[in-house]
């Protein structure tokens, strides 16, 4: 999967985009139909030590799917993004086959009215 990454404010070093790419590719795992993925890291003037805001919004066939965390860390809230995301997809996936076992039980019932 593509995953396209953008900091806010400041520059994300390599170790820290090496961390999110690697968590965003278990989600692979999850669902292979995956378009692309952008990541926006972005700081808040806050003056709360959780102001580092991870926002991960998936592209998949048809739907998008999106999480926002806000943490101390970007590593924390990158993992924290994408168990929401790992959620969402199993929601997603449940919600795909539960209609096309509606769609197939319905043609089903259709042709067996005919005969």
């Amino acid at each position: 999967m593509k995953i396209t990454v953008q900091s806010i404010r400041f520059n994300a070093d390599k170790k820290l985009l090496e961390f999110i790419q690697k968590k965003a590719d278990k989600l692979d795992t999850f669902y292979d139909q995956i378009i692309s993925g952008q990541v926006y890291l972005r700081l808040e003037n806050v003056e709360d030590e959780a102001n580092k805001i991870t926002e991960i919004k998936l592209t998949l066939p048809g739907s998008q799917l999106f999480c926002k965390e806000q943490c101390k860390t970007f590593e924390e809230g990158t993992d924290l993004a994408i168990e929401c995301l790992r959620k969402q997809i199993e929601k997603h996936k449940q919600k795909k086959t539960d209609t096309a076992a509606a769609a197939k039980k319905a043609v089903l019932a259709a042709v067996q009215d005919e005969f």
